[in-house]
């Protein structure tokens, strides 16, 4: 069988400037698709993320927020759908250069840590914001009438959105950690009573609200990824005791 090419510095250069131009371009396109509002696209999004507030109508008091948030959430909304074409192109890239293990490695994790993201983001969504915004809100109402700014209630939801993403990659995590040979399922057995404790913690910082239940909403969920994901460690340390056994 023919050995694969090997691409000069030169030439790897070059690819990865051509990577990163497709790249730029098409954040430049879905960044004034969203900017532009064509389609009324971002204005669709802007009221889906008003959903939460439960028919509360934010305010703005300063004369350039509206034009600032609704730029935040234009850029915020281009950079995710050019996302998938992003991945594609950092996997296009790296893959010539891996090995056929290390490329299935690849494959199955940018999508997957993607995914993860998405299903926090929804769960953070559909779940945890709706009480959460309706707590805030009620919370002394019978002294005085809430008047949310527009920028203070995009920044806690998109950055509640974020944060809840990033902890669903926690089994993801956890699995490739112990794919390679980092940590072990029985270590993070031992740990699982403190990570109970931390879960806790973890949602008191991230959660927007002091009450029990809306933390429990954050906690609950944590522990149950906690213990996906070192069910995901044991079969990686299986798989790669098996490769290790396996003549190379």
């Amino acid at each position: 069988m023919a050995e694969e090419k090997r691409l000069t510095l030169t030439e790897h250069l070059r690819e990865l400037r051509s990577r990163v131009i497709r790249v730029v371009i098409a954040l430049v396109v879905t960044t004034a698709f969203a900017l532009f509002n064509i389609l009324n696209f971002t204005d669709q999004v802007f009221r889906i993320l008003l959903v939460p507030a439960g028919g509360m109508k934010p305010i703005f008091i300063e004369i350039t927020e509206m034009l600032t948030t609704y730029f935040k959430v234009a850029l915020l909304t281009g950079f995710i759908l050019a996302l998938p074409f992003t991945l594609y192109q950092v996997i296009m890239f790296v893959a010539p250069g891996l090995r056929p293990q290390e490329r299935r490695w690849l494959f199955i994790f940018l999508p997957a840590a993607f995914v993860s993201f998405i299903l926090g983001a929804a769960f953070c969504y559909f779940v945890l914001l709706p009480p959460a915004v309706r707590f805030l809100l009620s919370f002394g109402g019978d002294l005085v009438t809430p008047q949310i700014r527009i920028s203070n209630y995009m920044d806690l939801v998109l950055g509640l959105m974020f944060w809840v993403g990033i902890v669903f990659e926690t089994p993801l995590v956890m699995y490739f950690l112990a794919r390679l040979g980092i940590v072990s399922p029985q270590a993070l057995g031992r740990f699982r009573k403190f990570f109970v404790v931390l879960a806790f913690v973890i949602a008191a910082v991230i959660t927007p609200t002091p009450d029990p239940i809306n933390q429990a909403l954050v906690a609950v969920p944590l522990i149950i990824l906690y213990e996906l994901g070192v069910q995901l460690a044991r079969l990686a340390a299986r798989a790669r005791r098996r490769a290790q056994k396996s003549p190379s």
